[in-house]
């Protein structure tokens, strides 16, 4: 396996790994994008995934040395070198980094993709010059890494920041009983992701409708659909709430599909006193700088 040289390599590669694409950024020693692709992510395709990575890989440089950090869903485990917790279910069992060294032929760094995000964010973005950072993504599911001093903690079980795995906390009456991928009911994702907002919206107004589409009929007026982002913006708070009694951030960087329904950010705010076990709340809950380009980044930020 070919080694990276980081004292002559000034550029690297960043992956990101979703469920629908695979983008690939390569970065100068600044932080700045001088090439970005993407390539469909292959469906339950594993041996796929790993061509497409090299294919986009290949795309972005032919410099077979610079250093490359990739964030995924899910995380390999502890245990054993093995992803586990993907919603990418085929990742999960797969010795994915082994894989990727072997098929690239060379060293190659990976990190949950909200983690990616959180590095981001924390190095150069929203949460810059914040010494603990808590990075969330609100989008197919739900996410959180983090950064602290410019450090990702992972913690000795690997799964620092997976909130989305918490159980929703009881902050109104919601109707339970909501399913996950990971076999448990009523994780916070499957509440305050982008198809959890959906769904509880489908259930008051028989209607289907993305995130960003019940956002859009809230500002034009419809009582429906401000009555679910209301909800939704307390079960947020209160989700939220049980990071800062924990982990008490000085910012909550949002990103995602959900962090561009702009009212979010200060009607979250303006509810977390009710739940947070203070007389204040000085977190800052802000929409992340880099926006979409935060996780791909921090994949290459992977890297010294």
């Amino acid at each position: 396996m070919k080694c990276c040289d980081l004292n002559q390599a000034s550029n690297r590669i960043g992956i990101d790994l979703g469920g629908t694409k695979i983008e690939g950024v390569l970065l100068d020693s600044a932080g700045d994008i001088k090439r970005r692709d993407r390539l469909p992510t292959p469906q339950e395709d594993y041996p796929g995934i790993l061509d497409a990575i090299s294919a986009l890989i290949a795309l972005l440089t032919d410099d077979k040395h610079l250093p490359i950090g990739i964030g995924t869903p899910g995380s390999v485990s502890p245990l054993s070198p093995v992803m586990r917790n993907s919603n990418s279910t085929c990742l999960n069992g797969k010795h994915l980094l082994g894989d990727l060294e072997q098929h690239l032929d060379r060293a190659v760094r990976l990190a949950n993709d909200a983690n990616c995000f959180a590095l981001s964010e924390a190095s150069d973005g929203a949460g810059k010059d914040s010494p603990v950072v808590f990075g969330v993504i609100l989008g197919t599911g739900v996410g959180g890494g983090i950064v602290v001093d410019g450090k990702l903690i992972q913690g000795p079980s690997g799964v620092s920041g997976e909130w989305g795995h918490n159980t929703m906390p009881e902050v109104e009456d919601l109707k339970r009983g909501r399913e996950c991928f990971c076999g448990r009911l009523d994780c916070v994702e499957t509440w305050i992701s982008g198809p959890g907002l959906a769904k509880t919206y489908a259930t008051h107004s028989r209607k289907t409708l993305s995130a960003l589409e019940i956002a859009a009929l809230d500002v034009s007026g419809e009582s429906m659909a401000r009555q679910v982002l209301d909800g939704y913006f307390e079960q947020l708070a209160g989700a939220l709430a049980g990071v800062i009694n924990i982990l008490d951030p000085d910012t909550i960087v949002l990103g995602g599909g959900v962090s561009n329904i702009e009212r979010l950010y200060q009607e979250v705010h303006s509810r977390l006193g009710k739940y947070v076990f203070s007389d204040h709340v000085g977190t800052r809950i802000v929409k992340a700088q880099h926006g979409d380009s935060s996780g791909v980044r921090g994949a290459a930020w992977l890297w010294p």
